[in-house]
């Protein structure tokens, strides 16, 4: 499971799906020439597969400074994070896509306080990641190693500027296997050294660094393509770990969310779609192990957005042809990310397949007619369902009432099947639907607090807030500031988990 979400972050990163796995396996080896533990290589091996987790809570700001959130991650591998090359690589790659004015402005933005701007998103990242890890079961060890990504062996790192050995040795293992990774791919084992001795004592630990360069063409011997899944599996601290049953259910809703933190109007979208498909399904007289397989797969559905650019997810006008073949591509991409897990080929099934429609025109595939199953006309429809009552950059939330009308006229037009549209239309609008009153919100927060904590969590900004709620700015920061303090979180993505968790989202409307 941990290795398909590792495939997840490669989308994210714009590396090979591979990637992060190669990466772990030198990871691991580095620690077994370095004399570690098994605790010790187990914490080096997780902290690197999953270092990146937390770029998935991130990709809207990144989008934000940079355009294209994967490919400025992409491009940053090569250049160090620091001094005047990576001054230069910023100017090269801020509002990349976007008009020259607002280029212009954002780099002057950004140029004003550079370090200030980048360590709040980092700090954001790094709180973000660890959040993630704690919510897949990992240890304390990794929990505090990926909170430390962006920090520098010299110091000069963000958001903490931690330095030497204060950067826990899991993640100084993971910094040079993640980098010298992509090195040895492009350039070979001669490029993975020279990086490696340019950064000695600066990104990198020297030590770490010298262990590295004095046998690296044997460490960097790792099998490409599926066999990288092979190998990585093999040195997994984890691998004797079965999941399954309520177990299997947690990780599966983990990832669903970690996959909805992409664009912050999807809070609690796989959830809700997980709701409905399966009361639907139960409705209808599907058999209760196909209901499991459904359940998960809705909650997994939209793993493969994470491939896509926050550019094109966020835009707030029509998409372009070029961007329609990047969106039509998601369900392909999380299908792939899905095919290797153990148990879990009906879910990817229907993964690939939550976008076709009955007369061949969905995608990506165009697969139609008796080829869907009766599970895959469900999933299609309850999903077609929570996305039209939930907002987009290009148009409001619809209505219950609208959104069934929207369904309804998708069948006519040959998209949807109209049984499948009817149980998912009874489920959202049946007692799936109502809210039952609350006698007390948790953590003690005030009516007030909720609404707004509702709307961090869906990505609105405070100056947003006040003009919905007509308050002045200062009163929804204050508001906010004393949120997470009952709530005990320090960030949006906190604020996110706690609102699906406490069900202020992910229910269906």
């Amino acid at each position: 499971m941990l290795a398909a979400v590792s495939v997840a972050i490669d989308l994210g990163l714009g590396q090979p799906a591979e990637h992060m796995m190669r990466a772990a396996v030198l990871a691991d080896r580095l620690a077994a020439r370095l004399g570690l533990d098994e605790a010790q290589r187990g914490a080096a091996y997780q902290s690197t597969l999953l270092m990146w987790i937390g770029c998935t809570a991130d990709s809207q700001e990144y989008a934000r400074w940079f355009g294209d959130d994967i490919a400025v991650r992409s491009a940053s591998y090569l250049v160090d994070w620091s001094g005047l090359p990576f001054l230069r690589f910023l100017v090269e790659h801020v509002a990349q896509g976007r008009p020259l004015v607002q280029r212009a402005t954002t780099l002057t933005a950004l140029m004003i306080d550079s370090r200030g701007s980048l360590g709040t998103l980092l700090h954001s990242h790094c709180l973000s990641a660890a959040l993630l890890a704690e919510r897949l079961g990992l240890p304390r060890a990794v929990q505090e190693a990926v909170a430390a990504a962006f920090e520098r062996y010299d110091g000069h790192g963000l958001p903490r500027g931690l330095s030497g050995g204060t950067i826990p040795l899991a993640m100084r293992i993971a910094q040079l296997a993640d980098t010298a990774e992509v090195y040895d791919r492009l350039g070979g084992t001669e490029a993975a050294i020279r990086m490696a001795r340019e950064r000695r004592g600066g990104q990198f630990d020297p030590e770490i660094v010298d262990a590295f360069t004095a046998d690296a063409e044997a460490l960097l011997d790792i099998p490409r393509g599926s066999a990288a899944w092979t190998a990585a599996l093999e040195c997994a601290p984890d691998r004797d770990e079965v999941l399954h049953g309520e177990a299997l259910d947690a990780a599966v809703a983990a990832i669903g969310d970690f996959a909805d933190l992409k664009c912050p109007f999807l809070l609690g979208h796989s959830r809700g779609v997980a709701e409905i498909a399966a009361t639907a399904a139960r409705a209808v007289g599907v058999p209760s192990d196909e209901v499991t397989a459904l359940r998960r797969a809705a909650h997994l559905h939209d793993v493969g957005r994470l491939g896509v650019s926050n550019l094109i997810w966020s835009k707030p006008g029509v998409l372009d042809d070029g961007d329609w073949e990047h969106v039509r591509m998601h369900p392909y991409l999380g299908g792939r990310v899905l095919a290797r897990i153990p148990g879990l080929a009906a879910e990817a099934a229907l993964v690939r397949a939550h976008h076709e429609h009955l007369d061949g025109s969905g995608y990506p595939a165009g697969t139609a007619g008796t080829s869907l199953t009766r599970s895959d006309r469900l999933l299609a429809a309850a999903v077609a369902y929570r996305a039209a009552t939930e907002p987009r950059p290009y148009r409001a939330a619809l209505e219950p009432a609208e959104a069934i009308a929207r369904l309804h006229r998708r069948v006519a037009a040959g998209h949807l099947d109209g049984e499948a549209v009817a149980a998912v239309a009874s489920a959202a609008t049946g007692p799936l639907g109502v809210r039952t009153p609350r006698t007390a919100l948790p953590a003690g927060l005030t009516p007030r607090e909720a609404e707004i904590l509702t709307l961090v969590a869906q990505g609105r900004s405070n100056r947003e807030i006040a003009t919905a709620l007509t308050l002045s700015e200062k009163t929804v920061r204050n508001h906010v500031e004393h949120t997470y303090a009952k709530i005990g979180v320090a960030n949006r993505v906190g604020a996110s988990l706690f609102a699906i968790d406490h069900g202020f989202v992910g229910r269906s409307t």
